[in-house]
């Protein structure tokens, strides 16, 4: 199982960002339009080639105001562009620092609408799969389809620190139980979504998730303690960790 955190979301690399990547074995860094700055994506990408963490392309809407995370309708053209300029940018500043990117993981209200939109799902594809063969996303989402139809391997997500509802879907951030701050409920939550296959909804309901990455928010204060956590409880279950995609200083 792969651990990932996102990451590079702030005005610089700090401390708790470090502490977060020491638990880690994926870091998905923003690219600018949702968050972070070239600068802070070379700083990340050096600390995570340092420590042989994977590193992802979090690209997400132009967004800045709203950090990606409000539904926006953004005509395809326009969106593949911004996906191939996020991608060449992050590329680039991991290059400087001898390093590589290895998979592509939307942000935000992208991930969310490229899940249910076959539309948007279909851009994401189109623009990425020349350059990126690794694409991580909810479990059996609509960018399945396209994925497979362009040769690119889909990562099945999971997230241990986010409330789901009884459809596999994440609760929106307002909503009651979206939210799931306690170190220990997330190391159960994230056990349970690696050795049991699932977890329960907001509403009780049992919800089947095979996934092979799990998913540590970097944005969210604590989030250092969670992944700490999350890795000592899963390795007490017998869960090996492990990147999914080769690491930043990796071939791949």
């Amino acid at each position: 199982m792969d651990l990932n955190a996102d990451l590079a979301e702030g005005d610089g690399l700090t401390a708790a960002d470090l502490a977060l990547l020491d638990h880690v074995t994926s870091a998905s860094l923003a690219c600018g339009f949702h968050a972070g700055s070239r600068p802070v994506m070379r700083s990340a990408a050096e600390a995570c080639v340092a420590r042989g963490v994977a590193i992802g392309a979090h690209v997400s809407y132009r967004d800045r105001p709203g950090f990606g995370r409000r539904p926006l309708v953004v005509a395809p053209d326009e969106l593949a562009a911004d996906l191939v300029e996020q991608w060449e940018t992050l590329v680039a500043e991991v290059a400087a620092v001898g390093g590589t990117v290895s998979y592509v993981k939307p942000h935000g209200a992208l991930y969310s609408s490229m899940a249910v939109d076959p539309e948007v799902a279909g851009t994401v594809v189109r623009a990425l799969a020349p350059r990126c063969r690794v694409l991580v996303g909810l479990p059996d989402g609509a960018h399945t389809g396209p994925a497979g139809a362009a040769g690119v391997t889909v990562v099945p997500e999971g997230f241990c620190d986010r409330g789901y509802d009884a459809h596999g879907l994440l609760v929106p951030r307002h909503a009651a139980g979206a939210l799931v701050d306690d170190p220990d409920d997330v190391g159960r939550r994230a056990r349970s979504l690696a050795v049991d296959g699932g977890l329960g909804a907001v509403d009780g309901t049992w919800v089947a998730l095979d996934v092979r990455t799990l998913c540590i928010h970097g944005d969210h204060p604590g989030a250092a303690h969670r992944a700490r956590t999350v890795r000592r409880t899963l390795e007490a279950a017998g869960v090996e960790l492990a990147a999914f995609a080769p690491p930043a200083g990796g071939t791949g």
